[in-house]
């Protein structure tokens, strides 16, 4: 607090929306059905994808674009930030090359006027709070999506706006701090990413049955998908019926889980669809393949309302063993064939019946459930090693966050005009 004080001390600070600095744009995705928009492409083309695989600050995409695909022939500049708007609500990175996003994407570019005035890294962590902002102003229908003129009116702040020396210097040392926690945090992150993929390895190796009796069979053929009943943002209450929205099970859930985010309404009761204790719940929409059929394990002792963009696959096997399984790669493969390809993508559940899962010792049921927990006892080993916020290395990742984001929030904390005349007047008042 000393430090953030002498930083600070005696800085003014003007405040500006977020229309009056940036030019705002949306991003958007080019005909698909235009092979000379996709093919030979040089033009970074920025997806969700991109941020989830290489971080926040980019310089490159997955996915590039040629140049008839550029509507105007014009890109977005390069040092500029895009925000997911809708859908994955508040993820945002620095784009450090002149690009293009996809139309999840708010595209953030200074106006000519504000250029010398911001460190754009000093902007890149302020929209971590702004990132906070959308996540609490959204409005849920099929799809989330920021309110966008609250959007629009959010307040920047302008360090030591007659001193843009100062102001710079300032940004930088706050720039250079959080740089520092970022690396920290980095670090760890790396070497739990090396641990996912020694999982995921072991995971698919378990599950690939390669010897042993087993036999294949499809899900059509295990179980039944019954597809949940819709319910809105506006049906959330703090206490009611315990519901899963499809969204949760690829940014909130893990493998299985026996208590929900969220509740509705208990008026809503004989309105809805549920999976019972044991169904699978997987995501029937999403942005990605990965996304859409995600599954979540319900081993709840309740039923459990489910959205209408998401299915419970009912069935009589371990549901652990299911959830796993529709984690490995063969599995996510064969399910891609069964994902439509539109902006949106569903999962088509006539499709997705079809494949198939292997089943140990399906000539001796005892046999079969005992094999089915031992893989699962495993499985959760290694689950609790690389996923847990109670051990390991997610542990202390989650505490170096905390202590980030604490100081963070403090860096990035200045006084609005009104905060700054009560202060005044309290000061007047004590001096009588």
């Amino acid at each position: 607090m000393n430090f953030l004080e002498k930083l600070l001390d005696g800085v003014a600070v003007e405040w500006k929306a977020i229309s009056e600095i940036f030019n705002l744009k949306n991003g958007y995705t080019p005909s698909t059905s235009k092979k000379e928009f996709w093919e030979g492409g040089s033009f970074p083309w920025f997806r969700m994808d991109d941020i989830r695989e290489n971080g926040q600050i980019l310089d490159d995409s997955l996915q590039k674009i040629s140049e008839s695909a550029v509507k105007g022939g014009k890109l977005f500049p390069a040092n500029s930030i895009i925000i997911a708007t809708s859908a994955t609500i508040g993820e945002h990175a620095l784009i450090t090359v002149p690009y293009l996003a996809n139309q999840r994407f708010t595209n953030l570019s200074l106006k000519d006027n504000y250029v010398e005035t911001f460190d754009i890294k000093f902007i890149f962590y302020y929209c971590f709070l702004l990132a906070d902002w959308c996540r609490k102003n959204t409005t849920m229908s099929s799809f989330a999506s920021v309110d966008m003129n609250g959007f629009k009116k959010f307040q920047i702040p302008i360090l030591c706006p007659d001193n843009p020396e100062k102001s710079l210097a300032i940004q930088a040392e706050i720039v250079r701090i959080l740089d520092t926690f970022t690396a920290l945090t980095a670090e760890l992150t790396a070497e739990l990413t090396d641990r996912k993929k020694q999982y995921n390895y072991y995971r698919d190796r378990l599950l690939s049955f390669e010897k042993g009796e087993v036999e294949w069979k499809t899900l059509g053929e295990i179980g039944e998908f019954i597809r949940g009943k819709r319910f809105t943002k506006a049906d959330y209450v703090d206490e009611g019926i315990q519901a899963i929205h499809y969204g949760e099970i690829y940014t909130h859930y893990g493998v299985s889980a026996s208590h929900t985010l969220s509740q509705v309404r208990a008026e809503m009761a004989a309105s809805l669809r549920y999976a019972i204790p044991g169904d699978v719940v997987m995501a029937g929409v999403g942005e990605t393949v990965e996304d859409v059929g995600k599954a979540v394990a319900w081993i709840g002792s309740e039923k459990v309302a489910i959205h209408d963009d998401s299915y419970a696959f009912r069935h009589s096997i371990n549901p652990k063993f299911v959830s796993y399984m529709m984690q490995t790669t063969t599995f996510i493969n064969e399910k891609a064939k069964y994902v439509s390809s539109g902006k949106v993508k569903r999962l088509l559940i006539n499709g997705i019946e079809k494949v198939r899962i292997p089943i140990p010792y399906p000539n001796d049921p005892k046999k079969s459930v005992a094999e089915q927990a031992r893989i699962v006892a495993i499985l959760d080993k290694f689950d609790a090693i690389t996923t847990s916020i109670r051990e390991g290395l997610p542990r202390e990742i989650a505490l170096r966050q905390k202590q980030y984001e604490y100081y963070r929030d403090l860096l990035l904390t200045f006084p609005k005009p009104e905060e700054v005349e009560t202060h005044l007047n309290s000061m007047e008042k004590s001096h009588g």
